[in-house]
C-alpha cells in the first residue's frame, strides 16, 4: 500500500484516528452500560489524547514489527497481496490491543492503581475481538479505499 514514508505517515494517521475512535466509542459504551449518543461526545476527549499516543506507537515501533514478524511467517513475494496485507493486520492488533488497553487503563481507570493489571488483562480481552474484527471488515478496507482515492496518481506509477 504505501510506497514512501510521506504516504505511510498519512495512512498511519488516517488508520489511527479511525481505529481510536471506534474503540474507545466501544470503551466508553462498555463501561456506561452500552451505546447511545453521548458516547460520540465523550469520545471526542479521549481522542486528543489517545490519537497521538497510538500513532508514535504503531508508526515508529509496531508497525515495524508487524512487518519483521510477517516476514517471519509467511513468504512475501509467493503471497497473494491481501494475504499479506491480512497478516500485517493481524499481526499490528495483536501488539496495539494489549499496548493501548494498558496506556488506557493507566489513564482513564478508575478503579484504583491496585488492580492494574487485573483491569488491563480484562480490557484487553475485552477490546482483542473488537479490535481484530474493526479492523478486517471495517476500518482496513475503508482506510485503503480513503488511501488509494487519496494517493491514486501516485499509486498509479
Amino acid at each position: 500500500m504505501p510506497q514512501t514514508k510521506f504516504q505511510d505517515f498519512i495512512y498511519t494517521i488516517i488508520m489511527v484516528i479511525i481505529m481510536v475512535y471506534a474503540m474507545v466509542c466501544y470503551n466508553i459504551s462498555m463501561s456506561i452500560g452500552g451505546m447511545n449518543n453521548q458516547v460520540f461526545i465523550l469520545d471526542l476527549q479521549e481522542l486528543p489524547i489517545m490519537v497521538p499516543i497510538a500513532f508514535i506507537i504503531e508508526f515508529f515501533i509496531v508497525g515495524k514489527l508487524s512487518q519483521k514478524i510477517a516476514k517471519k511467517t509467511i513468504n512475501f513475494k509467493k503471497s497473494e497481496p491481501i494475504i499479506i496485507t491480512i497478516i500485517i493486520s493481524s499481526i499490528i492488533v495483536c501488539l496495539m490491543c494489549p499496548i493501548m488497553s494498558f496506556i488506557a487503563n493507566i489513564l482513564f481507570n478508575y478503579n484504583g492503581i491496585e488492580n492494574i493489571i487485573a483491569n488491563w488483562l480484562q480490557t484487553w480481552v475485552k477490546n482483542f475481538p473488537m479490535a481484530l474484527c474493526f479492523q478486517l471488515f471495517y476500518a482496513g478496507p475503508f482506510v485503503r479505499f480513503i488511501f488509494k482515492k487519496i494517493f491514486h496518481k501516485q499509486l498509479a506509477k
